[in-house]
């Protein structure tokens, strides 16, 4: 069977200095995933695979490069899923971890739970013997929270000021037709310590299911939960919508309802795919057989060779 993956570096206003890092980044991402699921690996593997590489770059709002709370502390949210069995792993609010993606892969496999939050997290990941660092923060994340906490606004306001990263995400299906979804942030700089947004919330930051396909979401987190964007995605589709026209629907349907701007990937059992968004930009990069889709500004798609 055809295997597919794709990939986004975040939906949000990204200003000229980091748009070359960006694509640069999802297109490294989508070649790793990638070439876990073309030597036989799981869906599962890969989009763990693909968001850790984005985690590892600082250029993005995840692990390494996280953004800042109100107290100028980094806090992670992510979330993976398997669509083959509905298996599900989160964690938020947590410290001290470079690829969160993995610590909630170890909550799916290691415990009866979904989500482990804050300090059971991190009691978690100690236990089990995870890795921790402690110099996620880079120089220029400190000198932008230096500069936009003078700001008093919400984290909206915020998102819509340039000065907001936002998610990563990977979705892919595998050889044997199983799709899976994996969805990593550090949330939107200055939010209250505490603040959980969508991206570990099932159904919202990332679903994945056989019977239907897999999303990765990113945007303004509170308004994401709010229409439960992931689901809703599928739901079009379960509906027979495209991957494409389910995306922009939903998508369209969260900015009237609820005044929200975000993006989705989504990869269907048969291997369609989309990469869709309202925000200025995101940065997001596929491969589907030979060929490695990539873009970044609304309407652009440019392909080159694996």
């Amino acid at each position: 069977m055809k295997t597919a993956i794709v990939v986004h570096g975040g939906a949000w206003a990204i200003p000229d200095a980091l748009a070359e890092a960006s694509v640069a980044g999802v297109k490294s991402a989508v070649r790793t995933g990638h070439a876990v699921l073309e030597n036989g690996g799981s869906a599962l593997d890969a989009v763990e695979k693909a968001v850790r590489c984005l985690e590892d770059d600082p250029v993005f709002d995840a692990g390494h490069g996280a953004v800042l709370n109100t107290d100028g502390e980094v806090e992670l949210d992510s979330i993976i899923m398997d669509g083959k069995t509905l298996a599900t792993g989160a964690i938020s609010s947590v410290r001290n971890i470079a690829n969160p993606v993995s610590l909630a892969r170890a909550v799916m496999e290691k415990t009866d739970h979904v989500m482990l939050t804050d300090r059971g997290a991190n009691m978690f990941a100690e236990r089990i013997g995870f890795p921790s660092v402690h110099d996620l923060v880079t120089e220029r994340e400190r000198e932008e929270w230096e500069n936009y906490k003078k700001f008093s606004v919400g984290v909206k306001e915020l998102f819509n000021l340039q000065c907001a990263h936002d998610t990563v995400g990977a979705v892919a299906l595998d050889s044997l037709g199983n799709v899976a979804c994996a969805t990593s942030t550090g949330g939107i700089r200055n939010k209250m310590v505490g603040r959980v947004g969508d991206s570990p919330v099932i159904g919202s930051g990332g679903y994945a299911d056989n019977r239907s396909g897999a999303v990765s979401c990113t945007g303004h987190g509170e308004s994401i939960l709010k229409v439960t964007l992931a689901r809703l995605i599928l739901f079009h589709m379960e509906q027979g919508k495209s991957a494409t026209v389910a995306a922009d629907s939903s998508l369209q349907y969260m900015r009237e309802r609820v005044q929200g701007g975000g993006g989705a990937i989504v990869v269907s059992p048969t291997g369609e795919w989309a990469a869709r968004f309202t925000t200025p930009r995101m940065a997001w990069a596929s491969i589907n057989g030979d060929i490695l889709f990539y873009g970044l500004n609304p309407g652009e798609e440019f392909t080159e060779t694996k």
